[in-house]
């Protein structure tokens, strides 16, 4: 493939140039994620009317003027599964890259198949096959191969060419807004996730009471903290399985916390005061906002309705090119059930997710006329790939 490949900062300014002068850009990245805190980036991928370039980051080492000219301007930029690239570009200058369309959210809207791997929306959407060879690839390593430059720079090689294609079949079937609205939600998503603390999401947490979450979510916070600092890992730092033995325990006693198995690796027996005090901090914290709130008792057909409308609902979405799985959840169905009988949340800003924005107009409508009885479940062709069909 014809591209230039950049490695100073003087070919990075002719490259942000090329930008500004850009009505759309496309790019991509290579990044290792499994011995940093952060994932790594390792290699840049760039597509614009004037062609393609590589952007090496270990020589190339002040990247923000390229994340600045990604933010800066009118153009679109176009990219395929962009959560990492949207956290570069928010870790570098706090900044989203300008007008983005996301060829894996997009396509959404126009085929059945979320989340889709590129090569496959490449397949799909444009008739093409996406050249690939070099997945195994430690994008650390230098110097990079041919091989390996092709196999980077294919990622981008298609994006023009696939979002001309998506925008007119999403323009075709009038759902231009709710591009836009699911696009500006991951986006909002994505920068919300950034500090949002997940110590929840520690396994083995599941049957602990909250005097015990109390002390998984102060070691969480001090894991996250340490591992940042150092650059690694997490888990690296603690295992979940340690976090929760010493949640269960609840002893700040440095003795007894050395004590309990596992604790004798130095990357944790160096830390086994810092451990004491989170655990004494959750054993002193208010419990208020960990205290399960009373729920109301659903009903025992909420689980039966679900089953017989997701089916319905998904052949409503197949045959209406429109990925189930980016519409809705099983569960999504079930809370939206829920609500629609009265068991559901009633404030605004906590309604089901079917009851907001273009998942309402869709689905969360047509559950209301199924609840309702103004539409049914009707056996169109029992042999056909998508039988089911709603009538009035």
């Amino acid at each position: 493939m014809d591209y230039q490949r950049i490695t100073t900062a003087e070919g990075l300014a002719s490259l942000c140039d090329e930008i500004a002068q850009s009505d759309r850009v496309g790019f991509d990245t290579e990044f290792v994620s499994e011995d940093t805190f952060r994932p790594e980036l390792c290699l840049v991928q760039v597509i614009t009317e004037r062609g393609m370039s590589v952007v090496d980051p270990q020589l190339v080492k002040d990247m923000n003027p390229f994340w600045r000219a990604l933010a800066d301007g009118e153009h679109v930029t176009i990219a395929h599964a962009a959560r990492e690239e949207l956290n570069f570009s928010l870790t570098a200058i706090d900044r989203v890259p300008k007008n983005l369309f996301d060829t894996q959210i997009a396509s959404a809207f126009c085929s059945n198949e979320y989340p889709a791997a590129y090569a496959s929306v490449v397949t799909r959407i444009l008739g093409k096959r996406a050249e690939k060879g070099e997945q195994r690839t430690d994008w650390r390593r230098r110097p990079l191969t041919d091989a390996q430059i092709n196999y980077a720079l294919e990622d981008v090689r298609h994006l023009f060419a696939l979002h001309d294609k998506i925008i007119a079949n999403i323009d075709q079937l009038g759902r231009t807004s709710w591009h836009e609205e699911e696009t500006a939600s991951f986006v909002e998503e994505v920068i919300a996730a950034r500090t949002r603390q997940r110590w929840r999401r520690v396994s083995g947490i599941g049957s602990l009471g909250p005097r015990n979450l109390a002390i998984v979510r102060e070691l969480w916070l001090w894991r996250q903290q340490e591992a940042e600092r150092r650059d690694v890992p997490a888990k690296r730092v603690l295992r979940d399985d340690l976090l929760v033995e010493l949640a269960k325990r609840k002893t700040s006693s440095p003795e007894k916390i050395r004590a309990v198995r596992g604790m004798n690796y130095r990357s944790v027996k160096d830390s086994i005061n810092d451990l004491a005090s989170c655990v004494e901090r959750g054993l002193e914290a208010s419990l208020d906002d960990l205290k399960s709130s009373p729920s109301k008792s659903m009903p025992s057909q909420l689980n039966l309705l679900g089953q017989v409308l997701v089916p319905a609902i998904t052949s409503v979405c197949r045959r209406a090119k429109l990925a189930t799985s980016m519409a809705c959840t099983a569960t999504n169905v079930r809370e939206m059930i829920a609500h629609q009988l009265g068991f559901g949340r009633t404030k605004e800003a906590e309604l089901p997710v079917l009851a907001r924005g273009w998942r309402s107009e869709l689905i969360g409508s047509l559950i209301d006329d199924l609840l309702s009885g103004r539409k049914s479940i009707h056996i169109d062709d029992p042999r056909s790939e998508h039988p089911l069909e709603l009538v009035e």
